[in-house]
C-alpha cells in the first residue's frame, strides 16, 4: 500500500511538473540547484550545458528507436518462430543483404552520434579569451577561490543548518560565494591542495578534477544572473560530501561593487596578525 501511495505521489508529482513546463524550468534555471522529484539535467545557464542538453535528447531519441526496434524483433520471433507455429524451423544459415544492413546501419548510427559527441568535446575543451580568471583549490574540506587579476584569496566553507536563512539549500549554501559577472567568459583554473578534487557545476556543464601538483582549466559563460550550486564530485575523504559549490553570477555594476569590497575585504584576511609577528620576532631574538 505504501509502494502505491509513493507511485502515485510520483506520477502526480511528475505530471504537475510536465504541466507547469516553461514554469518549472524556469524556477531551476534561477536557483541552479536540484528539485525535488526532478526529471532530466538541471537547466542549462551556459551555451556549452545547452548543447550537453541537446546531446543528450538526441541520444535518448536513437536509444528509444533501438530499443523499440529490438522489442519488435523480440515480439515477431516470439510470435512467428515459436515451436507450435513454425514446427519446421528454417535451416537458413546467412542472408547476405540482412548481414550488410546489420552492418552498415549501426555504423552510421554511430558516426551520427560521434560527430556531435567530437564536436561537443573540443567546445568545451576549448577555452575562449577569458573576462574574468578564478583559480579553484580544493582543500579537505572546502574550496579555496583566487582572483589573480585582483589579487585576493578567500576560503568557502559549508553553511551549518542551524546558521540557515530562509529560502538557503541545506548542504549546498556557504559562507563566501564565488561571484562571476552575467555573460562574460570565465576561466577556471583548478588545482588541489592535498587530494584529488573535483569542481562541478551541473547548470554551466563544467567538472574538472582539482589535482595536486597538476593545474587543470575550464570555462563557462553564465547567460542568467542567480546562484548556481555544485558540490566536489571526487569522493575525498571524511567529509566529501560537505564541501559545496556556489557561484553567484551578477551584473556588470553589481560585480564592480563586489570587487572593490573583496579587494579590502580579504586583503585585510590575509594580514599577517601584528601579534603572531610579535611572537615570531621575539622567539628569533
Amino acid at each position: 500500500m505504501l509502494v502505491l501511495k509513493r507511485l502515485i505521489a510520483f506520477v502526480a508529482t511528475n505530471l504537475a511538473v510536465f504541466g507547469s513546463g516553461g514554469f518549472a524550468l524556469a524556477q531551476t534555471a534561477e536557483t541552479g540547484q536540484p528539485h525535488p522529484w526532478q526529471l532530466g539535467l538541471q537547466a542549462a545557464a551556459t551555451p556549452v550545458m545547452d548543447d550537453i542538453i541537446w546531446f543528450h535528447d538526441f541520444l535518448l531519441y536513437i536509444i528509444t528507436a533501438i530499443t523499440l526496434f529490438v522489442l519488435a524483433l523480440l515480439i515477431i520471433v516470439i510470435v512467428k518462430f515459436n515451436a507450435r507455429s513454425n514446427p519446421v524451423p528454417s535451416r537458413t544459415t546467412h542472408n547476405t543483404f540482412i548481414e550488410v544492413i546489420w552492418t552498415v546501419v549501426p555504423v552510421l548510427i554511430l558516426v551520427a552520434i560521434a560527430v556531435p559527441s567530437f564536436r561537443l568535446l573540443f567546445y568545451e575543451l576549448k577555452v575562449p579569451q577569458a573576462d574574468v580568471t578564478v583559480k579553484a583549490t580544493g582543500k579537505q574540506w572546502f574550496w579555496s577561490y583566487s582572483y589573480p587579476d585582483a589579487k585576493f584569496e578567500f576560503d568557502s566553507l559549508m553553511t551549518q543548518a542551524k546558521d540557515l536563512k530562509p529560502g538557503q539549500p541545506r548542504l549546498l549554501t556557504v559562507d563566501n560565494e564565488m561571484v562571476v559577472p552575467v555573460n562574460k567568459v570565465v576561466h577556471v583554473l583548478t588545482v588541489g591542495a592535498d587530494v584529488i578534487h573535483s569542481f562541478a557545476v551541473p547548470s554551466f556543464g563544467i567538472k574538472i578534477d582539482a589535482i595536486p601538483g597538476r593545474i587543470n582549466e575550464t570555462w563557462f559563460k553564465a547567460e542568467r544572473v542567480g546562484t548556481y550550486y555544485g558540490q566536489c564530485s571526487q569522493l575525498c575523504g571524511r567529509d566529501h560530501a560537505f564541501m559545496p559549490i556556489s557561484v553567484r553570477v551578477v551584473t556588470d555594476q553589481e560585480y564592480a561593487a563586489w570587487l572593490d569590497s573583496a579587494k579590502k575585504k580579504y586583503a585585510q584576511d590575509n594580514q599577517p596578525n601584528p601579534n603572531m609577528i610579535a611572537a615570531a620576532d621575539k622567539a628569533a631574538q
